[in-house]
This record gives structure tokens, sequence and C-alpha cells, in this order.
């Protein structure tokens, strides 16, 4: 979901509410601990070099079970954040600490608002000769690839 797709969500909404991936919900009293602008600059497998911008939001609860963060206060902070941050219309990265701190995607069903897994996955196939598996997924890398 890309950050005007959230915004235009958040105006269809009186309430947040996120759904971590095993459908579990975020608790109400949940804080937007941060709205941030990651960028990363790297070089994948095969030495193309790669840059990548993304929003990045941190979802907190703490034992505040009082606390409500409305959508109206939400686009308040993201408005804020445009403005000093200079974010664009980038795809949403939701960090959210389960057992540990994961890395979400997001999307929403038109009522709330839903963490989503994210995969690594090679950039390079066709430098690192990755085999397709028979069930579609990349297989290893053979030792003779040069891959690794």
């Amino acid at each position: 979901m890309r950050l005007s797709q959230f915004l235009l969500a958040l105006t269809q909404v009186d309430r947040l509410d996120f759904k971590t991936p095993d459908g579990t919900a975020v608790p109400a009293h949940f804080h937007i601990t941060e709205v941030g602008k990651v960028e990363k600059h790297f070089i994948d497998c095969g030495g193309t070099e790669r840059k990548e911008s993304m929003v990045n939001f941190q979802l907190w609860s703490s034992t505040d079970l009082a606390h409500r963060l409305h959508p109206q206060k939400t686009i308040d902070i993201i408005r804020l954040s445009q403005q000093r941050l200079a974010l664009g219309d980038e795809e949403i990265e939701v960090e959210y600490q389960g057992e540990t701190i994961g890395k979400f995607g997001l999307t929403f069903d038109g009522e709330c608002f839903h963490l989503e897994s994210k995969y690594t996955d090679c950039l390079a196939k066709d430098d690192c000769a990755v085999p397709e598996a028979k069930d579609g997924s990349a297989a290893c890398c053979s030792p003779q690839s040069d891959c690794c």
C-alpha cells in the first residue's frame, strides 16, 4: 500500500484497526511512534547497484490502555512528516513487535488494515543462474553457479 492509499483509507474509517498476518488484532491502544522515510542503497548478488525508498511506520503498544489513535490525528502526523521529511508516495512498511520486531506490508479491506508478511527474494536470478523449482519458486544456487 502506498502512502496516498493509506491517507485515502484513513478518511473512510472512524477508528484505526490493525491485524497481524495471523488475524490477531493489534491492541486498540497502540501508538504510531514513528513515521519515517527509509532509503536503502545496496548491491544485489548479481552486482547491480539498487536504491529503494519507503515510508516506515512503527506500531507500539504500552500499558496506556485508555489511549486510542484517531484517524485524523494520524493524518495530521503524516502531513507533518510529508512536510519535514519530504515523504513521497512510496510503499509503506510497518514495524511491529511480536516475538521480535517484524517488518510488514500493509493492505486495507475497507474497515481494517492488515499487516502482510514480507519475503526476501533474489533480485538477480538471471545473473545467479538460480533454477526454477518445480513448484514455481526459486531453488537454491548450485555450488557451480558462482552465485554465492
